[in-house]
């Protein structure tokens, strides 16, 4: 049994979280943050709870169990498979802030691939896969040279893609530990509910798009979002992004290939066509059966583009 004492700092403890909850709530609402790692809110417990007036007997834990009781945060858990990501979400759940809790996943994370092409308005396709990039640290280029046998053998296999996979309500978050880019093409936009999210801009959506359709709703998705972004992409902002990336197949290939077919003109296409050579033949994407083959770009691509 509790003696007087410890009941009757219990119950100061209680009063002070109590009377600070207006105040607590007000915070949380011009916060202009909706998800919160457990660091994250226990950073903001200490760093206000003298503000608040909290009892000093108040711990973290009980800052964030009062708030979970009364509702003013909802815990959620994500199951990837090497690990649980805790996050607590404020106000509303929504389709917006699916974006903001994947976001949180990773310190310097993007939206990417499928997810950025929607968010660019590049598809009219509404996925229910949320797909996040977060960058290697710089390595250096490996040495071994490219040759057409190790192209042809890479692409002649099936695609390994990522298993860091998590559901949430009808959505799946995919974590891409992506090649490092120094972010390029990378940009920040304010949403309309005061929130700021990271995401690739036109001409970097469509690079991951050609290099990883896969993520980006299959071949015939990624030439549809072509088309959609044909009178808006930058081609030069397009070919400066690859030669910052530099990746080691020669993916501004299968580029010129999606710009040729979104309709661009030889003018346009000049940008990519006469600033990178095109040294071996190359793959639309891997594991292709029934192919066609472009004399201009060097590209083996499905007929079904056709």
């Amino acid at each position: 049994m509790k003696n007087k004492y410890a009941c009757e700092v219990e119950m100061a403890r209680k009063s002070s979280i109590i009377i600070a909850k207006p105040k607590i709530e007000t915070f949380l609402k011009n916060n202009n943050q909706n998800i919160y790692s457990p660091t994250a809110l226990e950073g903001v417990f200490y760093s206000s709870k003298n503000d608040w007036r909290l009892s000093a007997s108040t711990t973290a834990k009980q800052f964030i169990d009062f708030l979970l009781e009364k509702s003013i945060l909802k815990k959620i858990t994500l199951d990837f498979p090497t690990q649980s990501v805790t996050r607590y979400v404020y106000g509303e759940e929504s389709a917006k802030n699916i974006y903001q809790l994947a976001l949180s996943l990773k310190p310097k994370s993007y939206i990417s691939h499928y997810s950025a092409i929607f968010l660019n308005n590049l598809t009219e396709q509404i996925p229910k896969n949320i797909f996040i990039t977060f960058e290697q640290p710089r390595k250096n280029r490996p040495d071994n040279s490219l040759t057409q046998e190790k192209i042809d053998e890479a692409f002649k296999k099936p695609v390994r893609k990522t298993v860091n996979v998590a559901q949430f309500g009808d959505f799946n978050i995919t974590l891409i530990n992506g090649q490092y880019t120094d972010k390029a093409g990378v940009l920040k936009r304010k949403e309309n509910d005061g929130n700021t999210i990271s995401l690739t801009n036109i001409e970097r959506t469509l690079i991951d798009a050609a290099v990883r359709p896969e993520y980006s709703g299959g071949v015939l998705e990624v030439l549809k979002a072509y088309k959609n972004a044909s009178g808006l992409v930058q081609v030069n902002k397009l070919k400066a992004y690859l030669k910052q990336i530099d990746f080691i197949y020669p993916y501004h290939q299968v580029i010129g290939f999606y710009l040729e077919k979104a309709g661009l003109s030889d003018k346009r296409l000049a940008h990519i066509e006469n600033s990178f050579e095109k040294t071996f033949d190359f793959y639309l994407a891997h594991n292709m059966q029934d192919m066609l083959y472009s004399q201009r770009w060097r590209l083996y691509y499905p007929s079904s583009l056709e």
